[in-house]
């Protein structure tokens, strides 16, 4: 009697033993958790999907503002350089025409200043081309009456005439002229960037050297618009920027065909993956509640996954090897 209450006890309420319907435990059903952060398919999604999305993105951005910041100072830096090599040029083409000056004017005393833009030798000399468009130029310093004098410039019009009356024609550009062109009268050298209007209208920064004439009361003045030492950097730097505009957009490119990889191999790996777990779940659920006919099939792969499915599947075997044991011994 006492064996057979200990039978009982042992046999699980199933259809097997007693041909009536189980009772539903707590967790007879798996719970469908979906996408959410809790699911192991959120977690994938986001330790394989998120995670790089932050770090990919973050290394992008970073190299694209790397290479537009390293473009933008080597732009930067070549104009300095450039600049600064074309004042040098401009100083010295300056002081080797004053000294070309200088020795026609030692050599050449009978010629007097009216006659300085007239002489085709001497002007030759003093008004030299710099650039494409700007010429050297010989005034001279004021003397007891203060005036300030051009003696040979590619203008005629301004020669002999007080210097100040140019400030009604050059308006605004006057100011930044005049200070360079008159500083040559308390230092050795002047020399600066101003604001001219060209001829057409546009106003253009120029740069102005001026040097004394040694021996003389004369100075001689080289000019030139400043876009034309710079005009070869900018170049380079439109196409540095360009080829940084193509460099992000291929970044971009990539980054997105990248990320659209990911999304879809987590996601479908993903899915496989957690829709293989919940499978496993709903046979164990189902075991657990005395169906000991399910079948564990399309599980077997050598991995993990299938690792745990053959498990469920001899654990399946020892509950129906228990349970015909206990049948066995019911009917003695």
């Amino acid at each position: 009697m006492s064996a057979k209450r200990y039978d009982d006890d042992l046999i699980p309420s199933s259809p097997v033993t007693h041909g009536v319907e189980p009772e539903a435990a707590p967790s007879s059903a798996p719970q469908q958790l979906g996408f959410g952060v809790r699911s192991l398919r959120g977690k994938m999604f986001g330790l394989f999907f998120l995670i790089p999305l932050a770090l990919i993105l973050t290394s992008s951005l970073l190299y694209i503002w790397q290479l537009t910041t390293l473009s933008s100072h080597l732009t930067e830096g070549s104009t300095e350089m450039v600049s600064k090599a074309s004042e040098d040029v401009l100083a010295r083409r300056a002081q080797a025409v004053a000294t070309q000056v200088q020795v026609y004017l030692a050599t050449h005393p009978e010629l007097k200043k009216p006659m300085f833009n007239y002489d085709i030798n001497f002007k030759s000399i003093a008004v030299q081309k710099v650039g494409t468009k700007d010429y050297t130029a010989l005034y001279e310093k004021p003397g007891p009456d203060g005036i300030w004098r051009t003696w040979a410039h590619v203008n005629p019009d301004i020669i002999g005439i007080d210097m100040t009356l140019l400030k009604k024609s050059l308006g605004e550009s006057f100011e930044g002229f005049w200070k360079i062109y008159s500083g040559i009268k308390d230092k050795s050298e002047s020399k600066g960037y101003y604001d001219w209007r060209d001829a057409d209208g546009v106003m253009r920064k120029k740069f102005m050297v001026v040097t004394p004439v040694a021996g003389t009361p004369y100075a001689l003045a080289a000019t030139a618009y400043v876009d034309e030492f710079t005009n070869p950097v900018k170049w380079m730097q439109d196409n540095a920027n360009q080829f940084a505009i193509r460099t992000r957009n291929i970044v971009i490119g990539i980054l997105a065909v990248t990320l659209i990889l990911i999304g879809v191999i987590v996601a479908v790996y993903g899915y496989r993956l957690t829709e293989r777990i919940t499978h496993l779940t709903d046979i164990a659920d189902r075991i657990s509640v005395g169906d000991m006919d399910v079948e564990i099939a399309g599980l077997q792969t050598q991995d993990e996954i299938g690792e745990l499915a053959r498990a469920i599947g001899r654990m399946q075997g020892s509950i129906r090897l228990a349970i015909k044991r206990l049948k066995e011994r019911e009917r003695r």
